[in-house]
Protein backbone atom coordinates (compact mmCIF):
# COMPACT_ATOMS: atom_id res chain seq x y z
CA UNK A 1 0.00 0.00 0.00
CA UNK A 2 1.50 3.23 -0.81
CA UNK A 3 1.22 6.28 1.62
CA UNK A 4 1.73 9.89 0.76
CA UNK A 5 5.50 11.37 2.48
CA UNK A 6 5.87 14.98 2.42
CA UNK A 7 8.84 16.37 1.14
CA UNK A 8 8.30 20.03 0.53
CA UNK A 9 10.00 22.97 2.09
CA UNK A 10 11.34 23.00 5.66
CA UNK A 11 8.86 25.24 7.98
CA UNK A 12 11.33 28.53 8.39
CA UNK A 13 11.01 29.29 11.59
CA UNK A 14 9.42 32.95 11.27
CA UNK A 15 6.78 32.45 13.74
CA UNK A 16 3.66 30.74 13.36
CA UNK A 17 0.75 33.44 12.72
CA UNK A 18 -0.80 34.68 15.91
CA UNK A 19 2.33 33.67 18.30
CA UNK A 20 4.95 35.43 17.18
CA UNK A 21 8.32 33.31 17.95
CA UNK A 22 6.21 30.05 17.51
CA UNK A 23 8.48 27.70 15.61
CA UNK A 24 8.82 23.82 14.74
CA UNK A 25 11.44 22.69 17.24
CA UNK A 26 11.23 25.24 19.72
CA UNK A 27 11.34 24.58 23.44
CA UNK A 28 8.29 23.77 24.60
CA UNK A 29 8.79 25.09 28.19
CA UNK A 30 8.79 28.33 26.38
CA UNK A 31 4.80 28.12 25.26
CA UNK A 32 3.56 30.23 28.69
CA UNK A 33 0.11 29.73 29.48
CA UNK A 34 -0.73 26.97 26.97
CA UNK A 35 -2.65 23.41 28.75
CA UNK A 36 -1.12 20.37 27.29
CA UNK A 37 -3.47 17.83 26.55
CA UNK A 38 -2.80 13.56 25.64
CA UNK A 39 -5.38 10.95 25.21
CA UNK A 40 -7.03 8.80 27.77
CA UNK A 41 -5.65 5.87 25.53
CA UNK A 42 -2.56 6.50 26.09
CA UNK A 43 -0.14 4.46 28.25
CA UNK A 44 0.98 4.97 32.21
CA UNK A 45 4.82 5.13 31.33
CA UNK A 46 4.47 7.90 29.87
CA UNK A 47 4.64 7.22 26.01
CA UNK A 48 2.02 9.62 24.88
CA UNK A 49 1.80 12.23 22.37
CA UNK A 50 0.45 15.95 23.75
CA UNK A 51 -1.43 18.74 22.03
CA UNK A 52 -1.85 22.44 23.01
CA UNK A 53 -4.23 24.55 21.32
CA UNK A 54 -2.25 28.25 20.85
CA UNK A 55 -3.90 31.76 21.42
CA UNK A 56 -3.32 31.95 17.22
CA UNK A 57 -5.36 28.65 16.72
CA UNK A 58 -2.21 26.46 15.77
CA UNK A 59 -1.92 23.41 17.63
CA UNK A 60 1.91 22.46 19.24
CA UNK A 61 2.59 18.65 19.78
CA UNK A 62 5.11 17.43 22.21
CA UNK A 63 6.72 13.67 23.07
CA UNK A 64 5.02 13.95 26.91
CA UNK A 65 8.74 11.86 28.04
CA UNK A 66 10.49 14.79 26.97
CA UNK A 67 8.26 17.80 28.20
CA UNK A 68 11.07 20.54 28.08
CA UNK A 69 12.15 18.87 24.55
CA UNK A 70 10.84 20.15 21.37
CA UNK A 71 7.19 21.14 20.19
CA UNK A 72 5.96 21.51 16.84
CA UNK A 73 3.48 23.78 15.73
CA UNK A 74 0.61 23.25 13.05
CA UNK A 75 -1.91 25.11 11.23
CA UNK A 76 -5.23 24.30 12.25
CA UNK A 77 -5.63 22.60 8.75
CA UNK A 78 -2.53 20.83 9.05
CA UNK A 79 -4.01 18.94 12.40
CA UNK A 80 -7.78 18.45 10.58
CA UNK A 81 -5.85 16.73 7.46
CA UNK A 82 -4.00 14.57 10.30
CA UNK A 83 -7.20 14.29 12.15
CA UNK A 84 -9.25 12.96 8.90
CA UNK A 85 -6.83 10.61 8.22
CA UNK A 86 -6.20 8.73 11.62
CA UNK A 87 -10.04 8.67 11.46
CA UNK A 88 -9.97 6.55 8.08
CA UNK A 89 -7.30 4.04 9.11
CA UNK A 90 -4.99 5.82 7.02
CA UNK A 91 -1.99 5.13 9.28
CA UNK A 92 -3.32 2.00 10.65
CA UNK A 93 -0.13 0.39 8.98
CA UNK A 94 2.20 2.32 11.17
CA UNK A 95 1.48 0.45 14.54
CA UNK A 96 0.03 -3.02 12.64
CA UNK A 97 2.12 -5.58 14.51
Amino acid sequence: MDHDVYDGDVYDGAGAPGVPGAYNGMAATTLDGVAWQKSRHSNSQGSCVEFARLPGGEVAVRNSRFPDGPALVYTRAEIEAMLLGVKDGEFDHLVAG
